[in-house]
């Protein structure tokens, strides 16, 4: 058996080293890319209304139709959110282009400031694209005081080309639901350990 001369070793370790490199090259891509993947994602369920995402609009609907459309409503916290969240409406009907009006009610239960974020959609998803919120507390995080119990408003109107799709003949009711979680939040206490 013969060992590789100097001129082969040297050949094998530029091998090693571009090899490494393009390896380091495409794992920084691909971590990169991971993080860019939420945002462009995100844009395109607003976009596209996929999943169930909501759309937003400037201004309420420029007609209203005599289809009527029930709007249930929905709401849960993340598990670390020491909050109460719930509407305070279980349902409403409104005609196809009508703004609607209703309120979510939410409660710092601990002890401390705590700031949340409201992620949502609706079902059946295929209806995000004509569910148009013209103002929500979604919008933006909301930061509570210690106990502070608040009544938090979003308008909204189903848009009228949803007479226009097909397949949405036989949708006659749509469920808001939103889900708040911790926001990043300085006065956040450390994670406890174990379970409770």
């Amino acid at each position: 058996m013969t060992d590789a001369g100097p001129t082969d070793r040297k050949q094998i370790v530029k091998t090693n080293r571009r090899t490494a490199l393009v390896v380091a090259g495409v794992v920084a891509a691909m971590v990169g890319l991971s993080f860019a993947a939420v945002p462009a994602y995100r844009a395109f369920c607003q976009v596209t209304g996929w999943g169930g995402t909501t759309q937003r609009a400037d201004a309420a609907a420029d007609a209203i139709l005599e289809r009527a459309v029930t709007i249930r409503f929905d709401g849960t916290t993340g598990a670390d959110l020491p909050w109460r969240f719930r509407p305070e409406q279980i349902s409403q009907t409104l005609k196809v282009g009508e703004s609607g009006l209703a309120f979510y009610e939410a409660e710092n239960l601990s002890d401390r400031p705590v700031t949340g974020r409201a992620t949502y959609n609706v079902s059946p998803a295929k209806a995000g694209l004509y569910f148009k919120k013209i103002d929500c507390f979604c919008f933006t995080e909301q930061r509570l005081a210690p106990g502070e119990k608040v009544s938090m408003p979003v308008t909204y109107f189903i848009d009228p080309a949803i007479a226009r799709d097909r397949n949405l003949d036989d949708v006659q009711t749509i469920t808001l639901s939103y889900t708040f979680f911790r926001w990043d939040d300085e006065d956040a206490p450390p994670a406890e350990s174990g379970a409770e």
